[in-house]
């Protein structure tokens, strides 16, 4: 748990400052003028030049995390401080996000700074040498959903039987060194799409076990460092790497732990103190078991939420999020929209550039909550300059996993008499393919 507590921190610290360091605080926070929302959390804004405070309190806590330094505190106001800079604006979702916060919210409820942390050092009642299994435990079960999730969301039939997106993406690595002609052959692209399907399913089982557990980690390696060299994800694939160390047996880690101290002129045996924390019945609170279990109901449930939902989820994209549906689609749009005096008849059609970036116009043309969302910040926007009796419609057509585009939404529909809900969208002109 200390090695996966230092870990964690350290690589959120580096994150951070790649964010900052990339200009994407400006570019994605601050330049735009209209942010979308996540539905309930329409009131989580980006806060002009008080942004920068955020980034900042996040990345001052993340080292406070991997030092064990005010360890409670720090993990809170880490969780707070990414998980509102993950909410500021729906375009950048990625599932790594949604990861991290659930992560360091389950953190908030471990005992991460008992061993090897400044915490254990400058108080001795708060050192132990030992904490109870489940609490490691939690953090393998935690990744074993997403990698198993991953798994299962790929058992579809444009993935396994198509191999797409894959055949779309894979041949624009010509330029790599050495792999670069094999990305054009279409075997790699199946083997890929196999390959990454039996890897998620099975990785967590074959963690878990001690005589593959090499093996599987060698596999990690290798599966994440050809997803970073292939696709531009970011940290992802070191934070899922390191992530997975926790697999490993307590005197692995030890070794880890050694070198750190060695690094940071720690006297590493002053933790080695042979008191294990104990958590009897009586002394574990009821809130926090009964917290605990309701987060990881939500996390095996959550995920199938799409299944109350008619349609094609890949075109709706309805309980698409925060299912660990990790590169699962390419989808290509176009969103025309017009605004219309409902009396008159008159109307004009809206540059999308003077609205959006580049960025949200791709996400925005695709998803049909932020056209939603897109269509009623228009009415706001004309409706502020003197336009009376708006409607709001939209002409869109939508390519998905390189099939020809077609109608996403009906053209007839005046936007601004839907209001967002978690509804079914049945404004999205359904999609006819086997």
């Amino acid at each position: 748990m200390a090695a996966f507590r230092f870990l964690f921190g350290l690589l959120m610290f580096v994150s951070l400052i790649r964010f900052w360091a990339n200009g994407w605080i400006e570019k994605l926070y601050l330049d735009p003028e209209f942010h979308f929302s996540y539905y309930g959390f329409e009131w989580v804004k980006p806060l002009g030049s008080w942004t920068y405070l955020i980034f900042i309190l996040c990345m001052l806590s993340s080292i406070m995390v991997c030092l064990g330094w005010r360890y409670r505190f720090a993990i809170i106001l880490f969780f707070l401080s990414f998980t509102y800079i993950e909410l500021m604006d729906k375009t950048t979702y990625l599932n790594h996000y949604y990861f991290i916060s659930i992560m360091s919210f389950l953190m908030i409820f471990l005992p991460a700074s008992a061993y090897f942390s400044i915490d254990a050092f400058r108080n001795n009642t708060k050192a132990f040498q030992e904490i109870p299994r489940w609490t490691v435990d939690s953090v393998k079960f935690m990744l074993a959903i997403v990698y198993f999730y991953a798994g299962l969301a790929k058992l579809n039939s444009d993935w396994l039987f198509e191999a797409m997106p894959l055949k779309i993406w894979l041949p624009s690595q010509y330029g790599l060194p050495l792999i670069g002609v094999l990305m054009q052959k279409e075997w790699i692209h199946y083997a890929f799409s196999w390959g990454g399907a039996i890897y998620d399913l099975s990785i967590p089982f074959l963690l878990y076990i001690n005589k593959t557990r090499p093996y599987a980690f060698a596999a990690v390696i290798f599966f994440h460092v050809m997803t970073r060299i292939l696709f531009p994800i970011g940290m992802f694939p070191f934070i899922m790497v390191f992530s997975t160390l926790i697999f490993f047996e307590s005197g692995f880690h030890k070794r880890i732990l050694s070198v750190i101290a060695r690094v940071l002129n720690w006297d590493f045996s002053v933790f080695d103190n042979g008191k294990r924390l104990v958590h009897s019945e009586m002394a574990v609170p009821r809130w926090r078991t009964a917290l605990l279990s309701i987060f990881f109901a939500i996390q095996l449930l959550f995920p199938f939420r799409y299944l109350l939902y008619p349609g094609h989820l890949f075109w709706t994209e309805e309980g698409f999020r925060f299912s660990w549906r990790v590169m699962l689609m390419e989808k290509a749009g176009y969103a025309q929209f017009k605004i219309t005096d409902e009396k008159t008849g008159a109307y004009f059609y809206v540059n999308n550039s003077d609205f959006l970036s580049i960025f949200q116009e791709k996400q925005m043309s695709t998803q049909a909550d932020f056209i939603l969302e897109y269509a009623h910040y228009l009415a706001r926007h004309f409706k502020s300059q003197g336009h009376e009796n708006l409607g709001v419609y939209v002409e869109s057509y939508v390519a998905l996993n390189g099939l020809p585009s077609r109608a996403f939404v009906d053209p007839d529909v005046n936007l601004l008499n839907i209001k967002p809900s978690l509804k079914h969208r049945n404004w999205v002109l359904p999609y006819h393919e086997e």
